[in-house]
């Protein structure tokens, strides 16, 4: 009697295997982020042979952060598969001999137990191979379901499944993928070195970093998503949690259709799409005019302190009917130009005698116009915004910072060995102010010290506009 059930399912994999055998059959195309497969071209369902490899490998989180990712294929978020609706699917999960883990894979394009959990269960070294037919149409989360199951996602074990639909997807010029992901670190967030994972922040949702595609820029600057003028994009973007839901946006674009969570319905319009964990959403628009579009979590600290943000480069002719840029910058006078009429001379501010009063009055500029960037001890924010604190960048040569404060800076830059790529604006100071909040800033955080006096600013500022990009004067 103990042979009974392994009888059975020799008897189910024969019976499948033959209905199967009378299909064509495909080995899958599977392509790592930020890439997707092309769209199918064939008009009915096929055997498609999937191969995927579950590895253990450390990568940086963020720059000069080191993790240990479980992943799908070598990469956060794992490979994309497409398949059509009727395809019958048969997958083979391998677990590289150097796994320390056992792995599955439970994927929600799946109809039956576990979605697959059970029949991939794999240990290191081994191969597993079930089947499943593609039933329903949509764009689907896989990940992996071993206990702790939140462990193994949290470590990056997840991706998408596309189902196309029997007669196919509209076409779009652009097709890209992004995933979401939350992730726990034993170190803060930007802090060096290897960070192994803390289960402790993960159950009590205490994410260090939020991310797209797995590490802090993966989607940033020469990594940037590209398109043209005209295009329409289709961005297939999943959540793969464990416990965050993503508000997804791009700064700058309306999505013109969102299938709401990756289902058959369609929202037109959109300006934020949720995605909850565990779940996707297709989102088409078209790009109407050049320039950076931002892709963000706007849950926004997510997207501007722990990594939740990515880049889409347009090119092409601009339409000013569309966008203008800024075209005009006037002074505004809230009370009227009458005020401008009184004849009685205005206060002067209370010039600092020495150098402890340029510091007294540093500070108070630097609380009301720097400390939310750059902190209330000069560490910044990493990935964000530059320390100041101990600052290379600032000692080596202060007079390139005041060109900083009075012009702005754009570009990346190398900071105490960490890189930043932000915009910083022109800030509106006088000139007294600038030689202030500067001679504090040299004074502070094991600063080498020194003064600005005003009359450097002046004369930097008569020089006419300078621009600072990439760290140097342009």
């Amino acid at each position: 009697m103990k042979a009974l059930p392994s009888i059975i399912a020799l008897s189910l994999a024969m019976a499948f295997s033959a209905h199967a055998s009378e299909l064509p059959v495909i080995e899958a195309n599977l392509t790592s982020p930020p890439l997707v497969p092309p769209p199918l071209e064939r008009d009915h369902p096929a055997k498609v042979v999937v191969k995927m490899e579950t590895v253990e490998k450390v990568m940086e989180i963020a720059d000069g952060v080191e993790y240990m990712f479980w992943t799908f294929g070598g990469t956060v978020p794992g490979q994309f598969l497409r398949i059509r609706e009727g395809d019958e699917v048969e997958f083979h999960l391998s677990n590289h001999p150097s796994s320390k883990m056992p792995h599955n894979i439970d994927l929600h394009a799946v109809n039956g137990p576990g979605g697959g959990a059970a029949a991939s269960f794999t240990a290191p070294g081994h191969t597993s191979i079930f089947n499943f037919k593609a039933l329903h149409p949509g764009l689907y989360v896989y990940h992996c379901a071993t206990a702790p199951v939140g462990m193994h996602i949290a470590n990056g074990m997840y991706g998408l499944v596309l189902v196309e639909p029997e007669g196919g997807l509209p076409p779009v010029d652009r097709e890209y993928y992004v995933m979401q992901g939350d992730f726990y670190t034993q170190g803060a967030y930007g802090e060096r070195g290897f960070q192994p994972f803390d289960m402790d922040k993960a159950i009590k949702e205490q994410a260090d970093y939020v991310l797209f595609n797995g590490s802090v820029g993966a989607l940033n600057g020469d990594k940037a998503l590209t398109a043209d003028v005209g295009e329409t994009v289709r961005l297939y973007v999943g959540n793969g949690g464990p416990n965050l839901a993503s508000s997804f946006h791009v700064i700058g674009e309306i999505f013109d259709k969102v299938n709401i969570e990756a289902g058959t319905a369609v929202n037109n319009n959109v300006q934020t799409t949720l995605i909850p964990a565990g779940g996707a959403v297709a989102a088409e628009f078209k790009v109407d005019v050049p320039g950076n579009y931002i892709m963000v979590d706007h849950s926004i600290f997510r997207a501007f302190n722990k990594g939740a943000l990515g880049m889409i480069t347009v090119e092409g002719e601009e339409d000013k009917t569309i966008y203008s840029g800024k075209v005009a910058e006037n002074v505004y006078l809230p009370e009227g130009s009458a005020v401008q009429s009184i004849s009685s001379p205005q206060p002067e501010r209370k010039r600092a005698a020495n150098k402890e009063e340029q510091m007294l009055y540093g500070k108070r500029v630097y609380e009301a116009n720097c400390q939310a960037c750059h902190q209330g001890s000069g560490e910044g924010i990493p990935g964000a915004f530059p320390p100041l604190a101990k600052s290379d960048f600032l000692n080596e040569d202060p007079i390139r910072a005041i060109d900083v404060v009075i012009h702005g800076l754009k570009g990346p830059i190398k900071v105490n060995g960490q890189s930043f790529d932000s915009i910083m604006p022109a800030m509106q100071l006088p000139d007294e102010e600038v030689a202030n909040v500067l001679t504090y800033v040299l004074n502070s955080w094991e600063n080498k010290g020194g003064t600005v006096s005003i009359e450097q600013v002046t004369e930097r500022r008569a020089d006419g506009e300078t621009i600072i990009m990439d760290g140097s004067v342009h």
